[in-house]
């Protein structure tokens, strides 16, 4: 793409309604437009490192056999009430509509009972168990103070996925797979080595503990104590002696961490199925429960983390795998070379973005670090004197002088 092409421009001054420095950043940079308090749209470049991301997580979440689907955003009230949640005073930030005809619905905050619906047109046997499905897609959560950019917003993208098993044996062993599933994302994402599984209040979708997956960082909302050498932690909310003793957790061995949750799992047990009258036939055809678990991944909340803490005094830093395109091409004033080169990196299969705007170099330079793509590229009279391009990584200070061909060699590898 050619940046004199994009139509979003950056910005030197950060909104003076935006305190956090993910949506200060993404904002400046063209990567999102804030549409209200807890609402963004994602722009062109926003697109792109939104999309990479789904990739990673829709890799990881197939590879443990998930099967990807798309739920309805309107859900009908009556699956709802035969759970007891449409009402539950528990679920408190719900937005809700109606149809013409007064039907009361629901807009997508989660999917537990649309799911188990769908699901009950196929499912009857002990031999169609153990699966998973899971989509991606907005949710619409009616917070009550929507802060921090993308970390905590009122409409959001998410990954939430659903198994289904025949006892509560087959469910353990396909929840921690799901589990290092996640792992996988995190460190895919660069959040692995500060990313916790963390011990947590079931909330309104089970009694038992969940799992929260905490990334550290100073903006979290979440106050977690870490047990280093085991690598998990607890929430604070459930930070009682009783918890710890069944989790075999020492106060005195937990260090105290502010995180940000970017994953979540829960043993639904048969709380859904059980309500929704969907059980299964086993092997002498009598009639079993089903046993239910639930994950979620926030994809645009991660996009916040790691714009949030990816990034340094002059910008956004994308991790390669994520960025909105692998090399940001600045031509000063070698329009010949830089097409050339251009043309070159895009016939190999490498996105660019070539910076072909009538501006000064120290704008570009600026832009370049600001946006935040992985690999500078600055043509220009000096760089080619010197015998070729001038190559900077953005999380380096240092740049150096290579040939088009050396360049490539270190992109493919």
């Amino acid at each position: 793409m050619k940046q004199s092409q994009l139509f979003t421009r950056t910005k030197k001054e950060a909104p003076s309604d935006e305190v956090a420095k993910n949506a200060q950043l993404l904002i400046r940079a063209g990567f999102i437009h804030k549409e209200m308090a807890g609402v963004y749209a994602y722009m062109p470049l926003g697109l792109r490192v939104l999309e990479n991301i789904k990739k990673i997580v829709r890799e990881e979440m197939n590879a443990v056999g998930g099967q990807e689907l798309m739920m309805t955003t309107l859900q009908p009230k009556e699956i709802w009430e035969k759970t007891d949640r449409w009402d539950d005073a528990k679920v408190d930030n719900w937005f809700k509509t109606k149809l013409a005809n007064g039907a009361e619905l629901g807009v997508g905050l989660t999917h537990e009972e649309p799911i188990v619906d769908a699901v009950s047109n196929y499912l009857n046997s002990y031999k169609d168990m153990p699966f998973a499905v899971y989509q991606i897609q907005n949710k619409f959560r009616n917070e009550k103070r929507a802060k921090s950019g993308l970390l905590r917003g009122r409409e959001f993208l998410m990954k939430d996925m659903y198994t289904f098993c025949r006892d509560q044996a087959q469910h353990e062993q396909e929840y921690e797979k799901i589990v290092a599933a996640y792992y996988k994302v995190y460190d895919r994402l660069g959040l692995g080595d500060i990313t916790y599984r963390t011990y947590a209040d079931g909330g309104i979708f089970t009694p038992r503990f969940s799992d929260e997956f905490q990334t550290l960082s100073e903006v979290g909302e979440d106050t977690i104590y870490v047990d280093e050498k085991k690598r998990v932690a607890i929430n604070e909310e459930i930070l009682t002696d009783e918890n710890l003793e069944k989790l075999d957790l020492k106060r005195d061995e937990l260090v105290q961490k502010k995180g940000v949750e970017v994953g979540n799992t829960f043993h639904l047990e048969s709380k859904y199925t059980n309500a929704l009258d969907l059980y299964y036939s086993d092997e002498n055809g009598e009639k079993q429960s089903i046993v239910m678990g639930c994950y979620g991944i926030g994809v645009s909340r991660l996009m916040g983390v790691v714009a949030e803490l990816f990034a340094d005094d002059k910008g956004l830093v994308w991790p390669e795998n994520i960025a909105p395109f692998a090399v940001h091409l600045l031509n000063l004033g070698e329009n010949e070379e830089a097409e050339k080169i251009y043309a070159e990196l895009k016939s190999k299969g490498i996105e660019v973005l070539l910076d072909d705007r009538e501006v000064s170099a120290g704008e570009k330079f600026a832009d370049s670090d600001l946006i935040g793509i992985p690999w500078r590229i600055v043509v220009s009279k000096k760089s080619l004197a010197a015998g070729g391009i001038e190559v900077k990584k953005r999380s380096e200070n240092e740049s150096k002088i290579m040939t088009v061909e050396a360049l490539l060699q270190m992109l493919n590898k």
